[in-house]
């Protein structure tokens, strides 16, 4: 349960950035006396990014304001933690490279303090160049913007922190599961298909995978468990292909573990009937 007064409300708009770069804080400016501390991006998590479904991996973080100002006041100041590639300059003076808050809410703890909830905004359309190269799916590092506002709307200082803080990007697999005959007799090989792909963030499709080891799994009628029964490697193609033989009821998938810039896939389950 959250508790404390509501602060601060900032948000984007879909296909805009909300807290414009263009107005983003040099680097080189004044100590803004923001402290931004306990930032938590996806829950530690990598982020999986596919071909055209938004993402939006939450966020937290604490702020602790400068003499002066009050959260009270939530229009004199706004901060905000934001994902950057290259030099933190460069990212947010052009938006590349560059993801920031899709939307935030503050809870006040006291008149210094505030906790923060919200989402990063990250959107694979080809408009938005949040996710344009396959180059993308790497290591991004952690970056604040903070700012104080006069009284009358106009901005006092601002600045850009970096931090030691990093996330990874992913690009989305899929995987598909076929497994026949169905139903099979007792004793007799069940053939198990399917097919590995990736997200190609620069044609905005799925592509074949090829030479990735993965696990086939099993799960008997009326147990809640899959195991992996055997591994096999994707082809060319993507394709994957193996044999078992027909024991009892049960559902086959396949199930690809991801790896540095591949999230993990796995499949819908191909229930046999074993007669």
């Amino acid at each position: 349960m959250k508790t404390g007064r509501r602060t601060v409300a900032a948000a984007t708009l879909v296909g805009a950035l909300g807290l414009s770069v263009l107005n983003a804080p040099a680097a080189q400016a004044a100590d803004t006396g923001i402290t931004v501390s306990d930032i938590v991006i996806n829950n530690g998590k990598p982020i999986v990014v596919g071909t055209s479904k938004e993402v939006e991996p939450p966020i937290s973080f604490n702020i602790a304001l400068p003499s002066g100002y009050s959260t009270s006041d939530p229009s004199r100041y706004d901060a905000y933690p934001f994902l950057y590639r290259g030099t933190i300059k460069t990212a947010a003076d052009t938006g590349e490279n560059f993801i920031q808050p899709g939307s935030y809410t503050c809870y006040e703890t006291d008149s210094k303090h505030a906790h923060c909830e919200g989402n990063l905004y990250i959107d694979p359309h080809p408009s938005q160049e949040h996710v344009d190269s396959n180059s993308d799916a790497t290591t991004w590092k952690v970056g604040v913007s903070l700012r104080l506002w006069k009284a009358d709307g106009g901005l006092k200082t601002g600045e850009l922190e970096t931090r030691s803080a990093t996330v990874q990007l992913k690009r989305a697999a899929k995987a598909t599961t076929n497994a026949t005959p169905e139903p099979v007799t007792k004793g007799k090989p069940i053939t198990v298909t399917g097919k590995l792909t990736r997200a190609n963030w620069s044609t905005k499709k799925y592509d074949a995978y090829s030479g990735r080891t993965v696990s086939l799994q099993f799960r008997a009628k009326g147990t809640d468990t899959f195991k992996t029964v055997k591994k096999a490697t994707t082809g060319s193609t993507g394709g994957l292909k193996t044999t078992v033989t027909a024991s009892v009821d049960g559902s086959y998938r396949w199930v690809y573990y991801g790896n540095s810039t591949t999230g993990v896939a796995t499949s819908a389950a191909d229930y046999v009937d074993v007669r």
